[in-house]
């Protein structure tokens, strides 16, 4: 804490020499070290807190000048140590400012009462018309955001999150606003109840207004130029530049928002990347991008997917009320058709958990395309399970992830093939048995709630999915014996909170706790969190044990069954690296790639065998 000390009447004197003015000189209180030489035209309302003077300050590369104050209408200010704050064209008003800043042609910086700096606001995620289920704060994780939404019609729930939040809230609560140390504001605009982290960077930008710019130590945020940003929360290395423009939205972890992008009621987390298009009531987990200008995200959930060039996920050919049918979860690349709303891919980890277009239960067919051309639409059952742009997906995710240490609070789980999505391939693989029993092993297509499926693809679905399977349990046989203990959870449904993947009867526990008051906290919520994801390996055996047992037809399983699944397992293998040699090959044959990248990724396929 500094210790202030009343200006003496030789400084006053130095100052007002210097083109300086007081509304009261008695207002002003300086570090006991202060040398007034180097405050210029400055002038001072209210309560001010100056530091001390000393160091030249880094304004471009190379490009040194002395701290100090110039040109420049304070009230009620603290200034840190070594800052250099010069041509603010209106004032800085009611704001604590860090150490060694630079604060330059800037015109308005300023706090109002009652500022919340953009945390506390309820915004709708999914449903653009519904009340707010989402409740921003600089605490925020993808995990928690699945919570609220996945759980926003339980009340009771609702109340105790919101309460859980206010008093993490509370904890940050000041009538005046805070700019970190080492913080660059330059060229912009209006800064209104805005709060910055240390070592951010705002360059440029229009507008920021009711904002907080949550950095950690080793991790900043940077907004740059043109950018329009209110009420809302830019976290963990992430930005905002070249004319986004961002309402209501939490931005966090490594993630960016660039080239005129818009989002409104959004959120993003964890590597999101989103350029050109637009956003709304859109919930982007872990590794969501868009590049295109034509693409629209509206309601939809997506996590390790990419919006290809006219993706269109309104709702606006609707009649009756709003629907989400624009769920991506785990999917990595969609583009949709011509003339139609349909998305013409469902890429490398797809799992729809909402509908697809008119198509309400392509769901229970995962890793699909389905391909749209405005007269049909026909579905490709499993296609994506042995394609190139999955095996690579596969190992690209994790080297993706730029976040810093302190900047990982959204856990991920990176596996393709987990007890979530194979619980949806299982389902896929009855649903095309079911096809076969009831429409007949002969039939040239089969209807599937309104798309066709070729009998050859059902068939070859039907082998994907069943190597799929194989391949699962074969890689978790590989780090257990027969007899290994279960663990009390994990056989059935599970979920996945953005990321976060757990059995669905502890979600439903997590629930239950937070209800009673048993998790009362940010902290807490995390902390179980994190507990949930170091479990995942427990819950991962119990759930293949029980999956064997399904699969085999079997109430009680004999070493003799996990010799033979471990076989299989290699089997499948072994296959699935085959069927992804053919999928690079044919791509070589269409002229896509060269014999020198093709001869690349088949001696990394035969490596990763």
């Amino acid at each position: 804490m500094y210790d202030y000390r009343p200006l003496t009447d030789d400084e006053i004197i130095t100052l007002e020499e210097n083109g300086c003015a007081a509304e009261d000189w008695t207002g002003v209180n300086v570090d006991d070290d202060f040398n007034p030489a180097y405050i210029k035209d400055v002038r001072f309302y209210g309560a001010v807190n100056l530091g001390v003077f000393e160091k030249n300050v880094e304004v471009a590369d190379g490009f040194m000048k002395h701290s100090g104050l110039r040109n420049v209408t304070l009230r009620n200010v603290t200034v840190g140590d070594n800052c250099l704050i010069e041509n603010v064209g209106c004032h800085i008003n009611n704001y604590v400012v860090g150490e060694e800043c630079y604060i330059c042609n800037v015109s308005v910086m300023e706090t109002t009462a009652e500022a919340t700096f953009g945390e506390g606001i309820a915004i709708s995620v999914l449903n653009e018309a519904g009340s707010g289920n989402v409740v921003l704060f600089r605490g925020l994780t993808a995990n928690m955001a699945a919570l609220m939404v996945g759980h926003a019609g339980d009340k009771e729930l609702s109340a105790a999150l919101k309460k859980i939040v206010k008093d993490d809230i509370a904890l940050r609560s000041a009538e005046t606003g805070r700019v970190g140390d080492r913080v660059r504001i330059t060229n912009t605009v209006e800064i209104t109840n805005t709060n910055i982290g240390d070592n951010c960077e705002v360059c440029g930008a229009c507008r920021l207004s009711d904002c907080t710019l949550a950095a950690e130590l080793d991790d900043s945020v940077y907004i740059g130029s043109g950018v329009i940003c209110e009420n809302s929360i830019i976290a963990d290395g992430s930005s905002v530049l070249n004319g986004a423009k961002v309402f209501n939205c939490y931005v966090g972890e490594a993630s960016q928002l660039t080239n005129g992008f818009t989002a409104e009621s959004s959120l993003f987390f964890a590597n999101t990347y989103m350029a050109n298009g637009e956003a709304c009531a859109a919930f982007c987990g872990p590794f969501s991008a868009s590049h295109h200008k034509s693409s629209l995200l509206i309601g939809c959930m997506t996590s390790f997917y990419n919006a290809g060039s006219a993706t269109n996920f309104s709702n606006h050919a609707y009649k009756m009320g709003p629907v989400h049918y624009g769920t991506l979860e785990r999917g990595t690349k969609t583009a949709s058709g011509s003339h139609t709303l349909l998305p013409a891919t469902i890429g490398a980890f797809s799992m729809s958990m909402g509908k697809i277009a008119d198509h309400p239960d392509t769901h229970c067919l995962p890793f699909s395309y389905v391909i749209g051309d405005g007269r049909e639409t026909v579905l490709v059952p499993g296609k994506n399970i042995a394609t190139v742009g999955l095996y690579r997906d596969i190992s690209k995710w994790p080297r993706r992830d730029v976040r810093m240490a302190s900047a990982k609070k959204s856990l991920i789980n990176y596996d393709w093939l987990s007890p979530f999505t194979v619980s949806g391939i299982m389902e896929g693989r009855k649903e095309l048995g079911r096809l076969l029993d009831s429409q007949g092993g002969d039939a040239a297509f089969y209807d599937f709630n309104g798309c066709k499926i070729s009998n050859r693809s059902l068939r070859r679905g039907l082998r994907l999915y069943a190597m799929a399977v194989e391949l699962f349990i074969g890689e978790v046989l590989m780090s257990h014996e027969f007899g290994d203990k279960c663990a009390a959870s994990g056989a059935g449904e599970w979920s996945d909170l953005s990321g976060l993947l757990l059995p669905a009867a502890e979600e439903e526990r997590i629930v239950e706790k937070i209800k009673y008051g048993i998790i009362g906290s940010v902290g807490e919520l995390s902390d179980i969190f994190s507990a949930y994801n170091d479990m995942y390996g427990e819950y991962l055996w119990t759930f293949t044990v029980s999956l064997m047992k399904e699969y085999l037809g079997k109430d009680e399983l004999t070493e003799d069954d996990f010799t033979t699944m471990r076989e299989q397992g290699k089997t499948a293998r072994a296959a699935w690296i085959d069927e992804i040699r053919r999928d690079a090959e044919k791509e070589f044959s269409m002229g896509d790639v060269d014999r020198a990248t093709l001869d690349k990724f088949l001696a990394q396929l035969d490596l990763g065998s």
